[in-house]
């Protein structure tokens, strides 16, 4: 079992990433990272606690003044007969006013983007996400990127086996 997701004896997350997007470290450079609360209803936390959501296309952006995660794939809780919900509904994204204006102008203002990271449960249980201002990458930098990564990589391995 891996050290982020912590399961259970009913095979559920309490604690630990529940959904991650991979891709987006690769596709963007990170500028800066913030924690938001994210509104869900009560099938969507199961959902999420079995960690079958998805965030590879996901995004956040404005509507109404509010901050939103959009395109976030939650699939439906197969237990909850009666309830039932969008899995790619909108879903409303809580943090401070002072940070949503921040976050909202660097995008207006300097045309980054707000990517999600990761989808976690916090200690005392709740859904939170963490988003990233980020500026895209070119194939070019995406290279170099790569080439950095390879060549930390071999140099840990050449500084350990000389002792």
């Amino acid at each position: 079992m891996a050290a982020d997701k912590q399961k259970g004896k009913s095979g559920l997350i309490s604690h630990g990433v529940a959904a991650q997007n991979r891709k987006a470290r690769y596709d963007y450079t990170i500028k800066d990272t913030v924690e938001a609360g994210l509104v869900l209803r009560g099938p969507e936390v199961k959902s999420l606690r079995m960690g079958r959501a998805t965030l590879s296309e996901a995004w956040a952006g404005e509507r109404d003044g509010e901050l939103y995660l959009f395109n976030a794939y939650i699939p439906e809780y197969q237990a909850g007969v009666l309830s039932r919900f969008e899995p790619r509904a909108p879903r409303k994204l809580l943090v401070k006013r002072k940070e949503r204006t921040r976050l909202l102008g660097a995008v207006a203002r300097d045309g980054q983007t707000l990517v999600p990271l990761d989808i976690h449960f916090n200690e005392r249980g709740l859904a939170k996400v963490q988003l990233a201002l980020a500026e895209g990458r070119n194939k070019a930098d995406k290279r170099h990127a790569i080439a950095d990564r390879d060549w930390q990589r071999d140099k840990a391995r050449l500084m350990r086996d000389r002792g």
